[in-house]
């Protein structure tokens, strides 16, 4: 046979026999569905007619007991196959335990993600869940539903051009009815959190003073707030509570500020002391100024007893005395009075001294007072 003609009906073979398996494929695929189709006819059967004999079932328990029931099948058809030597099982820590009894536990507070061959099913609640590998399902993670903390420490600075360290508190939880969302489009929320809490404050505090940045704090997490909220409740997230627990500049600005706390603190420390000073100087003005006035009233009163003293004297003296006048009275008194002074002031024991008018003239105009003082007390009365 030429080559030309073998190589032709070589081709001719193949091609013939790749329709043939292609036919043959396509018979097995036809027969493949309708041997599927007619099991799940007669799951669905099942179920109803279970069901429906069987109050208080649901479709869900019947298509677990029979998922169950065709596992233990299949492994009994393998473990009596005679040319069967071993058995594939999923491989892994815990594997055996799980997927061999295809039983999952969800704990409290938590949701588990189930997929089928690779696609999500199902949010699976706290409790023991049957989910069997050779169908296909498995367990993709799990989400818990506890309340979280994250604490956020923002560098920034203010309007008045002073760094400072803002820590939030950001506290959230995924949400049960969203857990697909909070698991499926998210792959760290933390650092998402992070980044919009440093995008709003990185916003609001280079708007405020640095006094008004201390004095505003529930505005600021309160802006924090608002916008992580909005944001985070598209991925199935709920922001709880946003806390701004701490401000902290530079410590040479915290040094700084307390000096001029200090500083303010001393001045009005200084004014209230020159203030008290002020009001001890006037209370004691004012008691120097009553103690004088009434020690004027006691001067006055004893100079008008003295005087009404004197009066009173004079007057009996010249009604007793016939023939002195006034004037020689008052003389007469003013002597007794001077010697009176001069033995009080000699009869003291601490007396060292007496003070006399001092001058050329002073000795003579002393003896000459004396000397007019004894002689007309001694001329005879008329």
């Amino acid at each position: 046979m030429p080559p030309n003609e073998k190589a032709e009906a070589e081709k001719i073979l193949q091609i013939k026999r790749a329709e043939g398996d292609a036919e043959s494929k396509y018979l097995a695929g036809l027969g493949i569905a309708r041997q599927r189709q007619a099991i799940v006819d007669g799951l669905r059967d099942s179920v109803l007619a279970f069901s429906v004999n069987v109050p208080g079932t649901t479709a869900k328990d019947v298509m677990d007991m029979v998922l169950v029931t065709q596992y233990f099948d299949t492994m009994k058809e393998i473990g009596a196959s005679s040319k069967s030597s071993s058995v594939f099982i999923p491989h892994g820590p815990g594997a055996m335990g799980n997927y061999l009894c295809c039983c999952v536990q969800v704990k409290q507070s938590s949701v588990a993600i189930k997929e089928r061959f690779g696609r999500f099913e199902d949010v699976l609640e706290p409790g023991c869940h049957f989910v069997p590998w050779f169908l296909g399902h498995q367990i993709a993670g799990s989400l818990t539903l506890r309340l979280q903390q994250l604490d956020v420490r923002c560098e920034t600075k203010t309007r008045d051009n002073v760094f400072v360290n803002v820590v939030a508190s950001i506290q959230f939880c995924a949400l049960a009815g969203r857990a697909s969302d909070a698991f499926y489009r998210l792959t760290n929320t933390r650092s998402q959190i992070q980044a919009y809490v440093f995008d709003v404050i990185r916003a609001t505090v280079p708007k405020l003073d640095l006094d008004d940045a201390f004095e505003q704090k529930s505005e600021i997490a309160k802006a924090v707030e608002a916008e992580l909220g909005k944001a985070m409740s598209a991925y199935g997230y709920e922001i709880v509570q946003t806390l701004i627990v701490d401000i902290e500049p530079d410590e040479k600005v915290k040094r700084a500020m307390n000096e001029i706390n200090a500083a303010a603190r001393l001045r009005v420390a200084a004014n209230e002391k020159a203030e008290a000073e002020k009001i001890l100087q006037i209370k004691r003005a004012e008691g120097e100024s009553e103690s004088k006035y009434l020690a004027g009233l006691g001067i006055a009163r004893q100079r008008q007893a003295i005087v009404d003293g004197l009066r009173e004297s004079v007057l009996v003296f010249s009604e007793n005395v016939p023939g002195t006048t006034a004037k020689d009275i008052m003389d007469m008194v003013l002597v007794t009075q001077y010697f009176d002074t001069m033995k009080e002031i000699g009869a003291a024991s601490k007396s060292s001294a007496v003070f006399i008018p001092h001058g050329p003239g002073a000795v003579r105009d002393v003896a000459t007072q004396i000397r007019d003082g004894l002689l007309q007390a001694s001329t005879p009365l008329k």
